[in-house]
């Protein structure tokens, strides 16, 4: 029988060394701050919200929400990403995706400011991930799950790693990061052949492919560890992961719970970020 691992202490770790930094920024009279932009008041982008707002209150970062009609043009969103860009007391710039359909993403994503932008949505960023350069912003749920196999000691050097999914939201750049630590990594997605077999072969299997409670024991090695990222309603209504996370349970070694697993790290993540983008212009 394997080990639940949560990510509140990985969350908890995170905000306090944030908020350590932040009272030394503020004896400076620098006071980090992140400006939150959403179209819409979708519910799962409110959620979000809500726990990223508590979040910054905890590590003491100041927070500002801009709620932008569902309707806007394009050109009023652009003025309105200028505006923060340009605000020299905002630190970190969060856009809620996806955008309604008016609103081109390609187009968008060159005018977020790379120094403000706090989850990896610029090309400038997407970049520096790929070339391993840490002065970027990766995204926060893929870093997250970084923070979790540091924080409970997974040793991924030389390590077989398959990350299910492909998305540039979490896969590619999830599989990045893997390999900046060494990992030997392998990506399934939903076109890859004998995928549960690929996966059983792996020490270590991240599962971020959308689909609910998809990943059985037939998928995962005797003691691997598993790493859930999936957001899911189950048929009951009920949030539920990738991972099928009590069969699961009987084989890995470590497996996160969802919810209470990778969710609950990420909104430290944009916390560290923004203390980091904070205090690279504080320089």
């Amino acid at each position: 029988m394997g080990e639940l691992i949560k990510g509140k202490p990985v969350a908890d770790k995170i905000t306090e060394d944030a908020r350590l930094e932040v009272e030394e920024l503020n004896k400076k009279g620098i006071y980090p701050k992140l400006r939150i932009i959403r179209v819409g008041a979708r519910e799962d982008d409110l959620s979000y919200e809500r726990g990223a707002l508590k979040r910054m209150s905890s590590c003491g970062i100041l927070t500002e929400v801009k709620e932008l009609p569902l309707d806007i043009n394009q050109d009023d969103f652009i003025n309105e990403i200028k505006k923060s860009n340009d605000d020299e007391t905002i630190h970190g710039i969060l856009i809620f995706r996806p955008l309604p359909k008016q609103l081109d993403e390609n187009v968008i994503k060159y005018i977020i400011d790379p120094k403000k932008d706090m989850d990896c949505f610029s090309p400038v960023n997407v970049a520096k991930v790929t070339e391993g350069d840490r002065t970027g912003y990766a995204p926060c749920t893929p870093s997250a799950v970084m923070e979790i196999l540091k924080f409970y000691n997974v040793d991924l050097t030389g390590k077989n790693v398959v990350v299910l999914g492909r998305s540039m939201v979490v896969g590619k750049p999830q599989a990045l990061l893997l390999l900046q630590e060494n990992a030997t990594v392998t990506i399934c997605h939903s076109k890859t052949k004998e995928i549960s077999k690929i996966a059983s072969s792996a020490d270590v299997v991240i599962a971020a492919i959308g689909k609910a409670k998809m990943v059985g024991k037939e998928f995962i090695k005797e003691g691997a560890v598993v790493i859930d990222v999936g957001i899911n309603v189950d048929e009951d209504g009920n949030l539920c992961g990738d991972v099928k996370t009590d069969e699961c349970l009987e084989i890995a070694s470590l497996i996160t719970p969802v919810p209470a697993g990778v969710g609950s790290v990420t909104t430290s993540v944009l916390a560290k970020h923004v203390v980091k983008a904070c205090k690279i212009v504080s320089k």
